[in-house]
């Protein structure tokens, strides 16, 4: 057994020399200039175009990139491979892979006027290409909606008081909107009770908690609003009727969400979650040091309703293996399924889409790309660490694949019992920054798919272009095809085909990057962006070609599916995994054709910016 102290310390050491040196060395490699004019500044239109202050845009990166992913990603490679894997690949990668994933997205969307890295792509390798981007980005929103939405149902079930602080959450948010933007009322009194609010709400579902449907395991005087039944939902037969009737209410809230005004719900709601983030991730990392250096009193944790009963946790050391195995029986083989299992806390290409979809908009001056870019995915990769640290403090809680999921709030809350909080109460909030962090990214989900749809049809000239890019018709085909995903009903189906979806795109966002500095300027390494690209290439089209060739099929053709819709659920998700494979295989082949011509080869001078001759007239800068 080990300390888990030594996980925290070993991420803050990587990360904090990353920071400190590589990202500086970007920073000047990019040539950041608070002289020039972000396009926050050039388009001011107070919608989206909009410059804000560093902490404010820093929160709302922040709360964007940080949903659910770096939580059940490290949880379920922990479980999978061992806890040593784990922590390596986000210690080692964050820094080298994601931190510069993201850095690069940022800075390369400033300086294409606060354009998507579709339309980035677009201005090198022609329409083709940047249409090819754009529908690969939009298949990969419909499995982040899918699989958040299982976590979030999966959490509501097992933990009934984090409902209904949840819905307390929401509903907060919206009125803190309307404090701020219909009342004008100054901001300061207002974060500070708002937030405030947030707390008192763990506190109400304490005393109420809620589900959907009855089942067996809820703790007395849960509030069952619908009693029992649920039975035909598409996923009761694989999970409950509860959880399955939670996915469905997340899938309409962010239906609803996503078609609101960013004033309404989005923005109040990210400065609340960030406010969470900041207090959950920084008190389990605290807890996690000072539960070591001061001393443990031994707790048991017993929440019956997440199948955690008579748990002891006697010190804060790892309850887990550290190594299990090359071979997860569910996933597969560590290579390549470690490397997408970890969707986030590494790199991830979902942050691609926020960082050139919204932050870039927002960007007072071009140096606070560093602190937002690479340093927000330092703190997610934090959050990673922590999940790591959670899963790991509870023995037999990670039997299974689903329940190391669950045991997030459970070992987090037993983090947070070095500050005097009770077990329960502990577990609550840190329920709600798990689902606090899902429900933002969710819903900002499927308002950047309904952003992408509309960028790819353009001006609407048929009837057919005019419906579907109605906002409300959009967004209900994100929905549906998200929950039709979803049907499955296990995790091992629906995770690895995510991570794999949004570890390609991360992949294109560094060859939407590579492929920039090729054109920029002769002089300009594509190494930085170049190596991780290849890796995560690698990676990701052998876990899509194994999900969409061999493990799906197999299920199929076993009769291991469990019903009709878990079949059909396979077969589109087999379709999307081989549909994502042919996209990769087009957007890298017209890429490395414009590098090639925008270098003059693909020879080692060429790639290390040796004997350039100054900017390429591709440039756009």
């Amino acid at each position: 057994m080990v300390q888990v102290m030594w996980m925290a310390v070993l991420a803050l050491v990587t990360f904090s020399v990353g920071y400190v040196g590589y990202s500086r060395y970007l920073a000047r490699f990019v040539e950041l200039d608070d002289e020039n004019e972000t396009p926050a500044h050039k388009y001011d239109d107070g919608q989206e175009y909009v410059p804000s202050k560093r902490s404010v845009l820093l929160g709302h990166h922040y709360s964007s990139i940080a949903g659910g992913a770096p939580i059940a990603g490290p949880i379920t490679a922990a479980a999978a491979f061992g806890w040593i894997p784990a922590l390596i690949w986000i210690a080692v990668g964050n820094p080298l892979f994601g931190a510069v994933h993201d850095f690069m997205a940022l800075s390369s969307s400033v300086r294409h006027e606060g354009k998507s890295i579709g339309y980035i792509i677009g201005e090198y390798v022609g329409e083709r290409g940047k249409n090819m981007l754009l529908w690969f980005a939009y298949l990969t929103i419909i499995l982040v909606i899918a699989a958040f939405a299982y976590l979030i149902g999966l959490v509501f079930d097992a933990f009934p008081w984090t409902a209904t602080a949840s819905l307390v959450y929401i509903a907060l948010a919206v009125l803190f909107g309307v404090y701020l933007y219909q009342l004008n009322l100054p901001f300061l009194p207002g974060a500070i009770a708002f937030v405030a609010m947030v707390f008192g709400g763990v506190w109400v579902g304490l005393q109420y908690p809620i589900a959907v449907f009855a089942r067996e395991g809820l703790p007395a005087g849960t509030i069952v609003l619908l009693g029992d039944g649920g039975s035909w939902l598409p996923l009761a037969a694989a999970t409950n009727a509860n959880m399955a009737a939670w996915v469905f209410v997340t899938v309409l809230y962010a239906f609803a969400a996503s078609v609101l005004p960013v004033w309404v719900l989005l923005q109040p709601r990210d400065f609340l979650t960030s406010s969470l983030l900041y207090v959950g991730v920084g008190g389990m990392i605290l807890g996690a040091i000072a539960g070591t250096v001061i001393g443990f009193s031994p707790i048991t944790v017993d929440v019956a309703s997440a199948g955690i009963e008579g748990v002891e946790v006697a010190s804060l050391t790892t309850q887990i293996p550290g190594w299990t195995g090359f071979v997860h029986p569910a996933l597969g083989p560590l290579f390549p399924f470690l490397f997408v299992t970890i969707a986030c806390g590494t790199i991830s290409g979902f942050h691609s889409l926020v960082s050139s979809g919204t932050t870039a908009k927002q960007l007072d001056r071009e140096s606070d790309a560093r602190v937002i870019g690479y340093g927000g995915m330092l703190g997610e990769g934090l959050l990673a660490i922590t999940a790591v640290i959670a899963v790991s403090i509870i023995a037999g809680g990670t039997e299974t694949l689903s329940s190391a999921l669950v045991t997030f709030p459970a070992g987090g809350g037993a983090l947070l019992t070095v500050f005097g909080l009770g077990v329960t109460a502990a577990a609550t909030f840190i329920g709600l920054v798990f689902v606090s962090f899902l429900l933002t990214s969710t819903d900002t989900a499927m308002r950047l798919g309904r952003y992408m749809y509309e960028e790819v049809v353009g001006t609407p000239e048929t009837s057919l272009e005019r419906t579907t890019t109605n906002r409300y018709v959009n967004a209900g085909i994100l929905a549906t095809a998200g929950y039709l995903l979803v049907a499955s009903g296990t995790w091992e189906n629906i995770w690895p085909l995510f991570g794999g979806a949004n570890q390609s795109l991360a992949a294109l966002a560094l060859l939407v990057a590579t492929v920039w500095l090729a054109n920029w300027d002769d002089d300009k390494q594509l190494v930085s962006t170049g190596v991780p690209l290849v890796f995560m290439l690698a990676v990701t089209v052998v876990a899509l070609l194994w999900i969409g060739l061999l493990r799906n099929p197999s299920t199929i053709l076993a009769g291991e599916a469990g019903g009709f819709f878990a079949t059909l659920s396979l077969v589109l998700q087999s379709l999307i995994a081989l549909v994502l494979v042919g996209l990769i295989f087009g957007l890298v082949r017209y890429s490395v054709d414009d590098i090639r011509e925008a270098r003059g080869g693909l020879d080692r001078d060429s790639l290390t910016g040796r004997g350039g001759s100054g900017p390429a007239e591709a440039s756009d800068d």
